[in-house]
């Protein structure tokens, strides 16, 4: 690539005969691999989306107060978190993805850098690193770093692939040694509304943080929580100096959310209902598609929050997927986010009650 930035292939294209031989069923692909929603984004979101659709104006890259003060009324509301500013320490981002690919170089780093993500990770975070030119280390132990001080940490609790929920007292002892060998921890906190089996602790909780979100990022995202996908819609909240020097660059860039997003953004922040039932929605098809999978011979591992199953059958990830696949399910190989995943696939929960019912059905033929 130019620059000299070396990426490696998309992993999803390799999935691709997999997808065709799911969708030769009789009765169709149940397709439980990339986790992208199914269910209506809630009328109280379109209709604050249609309302403010009349914007001839640029919007703000730091976005409007009403997006920011929602998005800390949320976190207040719902975690306890009372430590942000929504003059300083919110920035609304063109969802959230785009933040964790665009992260490193938004902060400055280069090849004199080092960015740590966990063993087991969403993908976009070593994309992230190499497209800054730094250089990514994958692992769960921060001891295990020796003498290198890394300039970035990622955490990701509830994590994709596999549903692990950290303590809160292993996120305080996260940001206690990054605060010591200063670094950075960012905490891709996206599924933060899904703890099935424990409840997860935000890095922005003073329980973690000690009170200050020096050296503290989190990044939210409203794709599942909201069925926002669609909408590219998150934020970044923490640190308000990490925040302005974000926003300063981002405003040179033109990272903009567009106004009617904002106003859908704020309104789907201010509403806990929607959230609630989808909620109820997802809980009932982990149970359904948990009991299949075991009654078929799987074992489930973590899988305590997020949207996936992290399942084995103690085997190849790939003959997984092909057993699945000639049953017309479709899931993602484990070993799309690391060497640590080769035995396990995830089975995502984003689809219809239909699907999942069907799912069910034919891992118990």
């Amino acid at each position: 690539m130019p620059g000299g930035v070396s990426l490696p292939g998309f992993p999803w294209d390799s999935l691709v005969p997999y997808r065709e031989r799911a969708q030769a069923h009789p009765h169709g692909v149940v397709d439980l691999s990339v986790g992208t929603p199914v269910d209506e984004t809630p009328a109280v979101v379109r209709d604050a989306l249609a309302a403010a659709s009349n914007a001839p104006g640029y919007p703000t890259t730091l976005g409007t107060p009403a997006v920011r003060e929602a998005a800390v009324g949320w976190l207040k509301r719902r975690f306890g978190i009372d430590s942000i500013d929504a003059e300083t320490g919110v920035l609304p981002a063109i969802g959230t993805k785009e933040l964790v690919a665009w992260l490193p170089t938004l902060l400055g780093l280069g090849p004199a850098d080092v960015v740590v993500h966990p063993e087991l990770a969403y993908p976009t975070y070593d994309i992230g690193a190499r497209l800054a030119g730094a250089s990514p280390v994958a692992v769960d132990s921060l001891v295990a770093l020796g003498p290198q001080r890394p300039a970035l940490v990622w955490v990701n609790s509830p994590a994709n692939p596999h549903g692990r929920i950290l303590p809160a007292e292993h996120l305080a002892k996260v940001v206690s040694w990054a605060r010591e060998h200063g670094a950075l921890v960012a905490a891709d906190e996206c599924y933060l509304e899904f703890g099935w089996e424990a409840a997860p602790s935000s890095v922005l909780h003073a329980e973690v943080n000690g009170g200050t979100v020096e050296n503290v990022i989190a990044l939210h995202s409203l794709s599942k929580r909201s069925n926002l996908a669609g909408y590219r819609a998150g934020f970044v909240a923490g640190d308000p100096s990490m925040v302005r020097q974000l926003l300063e660059v981002r405003k040179h860039a033109g990272m903009m959310m567009p106004a009617p997003v904002q106003a859908a953004m704020a309104a789907a922040l201010d509403d806990d209902e929607h959230v609630d039932q989808q909620r109820q929605r997802y809980r009932q098809r982990r149970d359904i598609l948990r009991d299949a999978l075991v009654g078929a011979g799987f074992r489930i591992e973590h899988s305590e929050g997020a949207l996936y199953l992290w399942a084995t059958r103690d085997e190849g990830c790939w003959d997984t997927v092909g057993w699945l696949a000639e049953r017309g399910i479709l899931v993602a190989p484990g070993e799309f986010y690391g060497p640590a995943g080769r035995s396990h696939v995830r089975v995502a929960l984003t689809a219809t009650d239909e699907r999942v019912a069907a799912a069910a059905e034919r891992l118990a033929a």
